[in-house]
């Protein structure tokens, strides 16, 4: 059961958006009860198009299928084929539409790690390419590679890199998200003036993150720096949160998010009950 929202899809900045050349943000959003105002949890995926292929980073909730499904349409005429699909790692909102995507682009390779999806999955288990650290796939004019995800939510987690626009998709890494009320939906991060990424990035830690609370992020923060100038990261592309467009801008507050989130006490689960009528199959 999922609770029912209004949708973004009409809202002044409607998704699909590109985000830097032939990269595309696609998704929707998953409201939920916090802090007695709707949170608004990003459960995006990326278009990559490249000269040769294209590439489908992250499948969306399976709620999202058909309006993930709609932007691809919209997306994809008179662009090289969707020959790729990455996800980085076995999360429902990650991968929960692997399966429908995989049908309907039945030319479509799963790359990453691959582990257990042939058991859901055995139909399309010839489908599926395993990638370690530092593989790359090209795409024509620009790959995609497989680099160390900094923050793990899972042990076969990998977070993705392209290489010619230097775009980081870093899943989980940037877990926060938005207000309904501070209509942040589509905008990229340095576009929501008033969005407050401690306070957003503490209630990604108690909802998904909870680790954190018992980890010390100067650490973490420390190998993310060390990451992003190792491969000069110029655009990030969170699974969980506005886009980054102004990294040196924006870094800075996401990594005071981390450090105060692991700070402060849990909040506990999201609040209160939905009714009946808000709930849909």
């Amino acid at each position: 059961m999922a609770a029912r929202h209004q949708g973004t899809l009409d809202r002044p900045n409607p998704l699909p958006r590109e985000v830097a050349p032939g990269i595309f943000w696609l998704g929707e959003c998953l409201e939920q009860s916090q802090q007695g105002k709707i949170y608004h949890g990003c459960n995006a995926s990326f278009l990559i198009v490249g000269e040769t292929a294209s590439m489908l980073v992250e499948t969306g909730h399976p709620k999202d299928f058909p309006i993930t499904e709609g932007q691809l349409n919209k997306l994809l005429p008179g662009k090289p084929p969707l020959k790729y699909l990455f996800v980085t790692h076995q999360e429902t909102p990650h991968c929960g539409g692997l399966g429908r995507v995989l049908t309907r682009f039945p030319d479509a390779i799963l790359v990453g790690d691959v582990s257990d999806y042939h058991l859901a999955f055995p139909q399309h288990e010839h489908r599926m390419r395993m990638m370690k650290e530092s593989d790359e796939i090209d795409l024509g004019g620009r790959s995609f590679r497989a680099v160390e995800p900094v923050v793990r939510d899972m042990r076969t987690t990998w977070w993705g890199f392209e290489t010619r626009d230097r775009v980081l998709f870093p899943g989980d890494g940037f877990a926060y998200s938005h207000y309904h009320e501070d209509h942040h939906c589509g905008l990229v991060a340095e576009e929501a003036t008033s969005l407050d990424l401690q306070d957003t990035t503490a209630v990604f830690a108690d909802l998904a993150l909870w680790w954190t609370k018992w980890a010390d992020m100067r650490n973490y923060c420390a190998r993310l720096d060390q990451l992003m100038d190792r491969l000069q990261v110029k655009t990030v592309c969170p699974t969980h949160g506005l886009v980054i467009t102004d990294v040196a801008r924006t870094m800075p507050k996401v990594k005071e998010g981390l450090l105060y989130g692991s700070n402060v006490a849990e909040r506990g689960t999201n609040e209160g009950k939905f009714k009946a009528s808000d709930l849909v199959a």
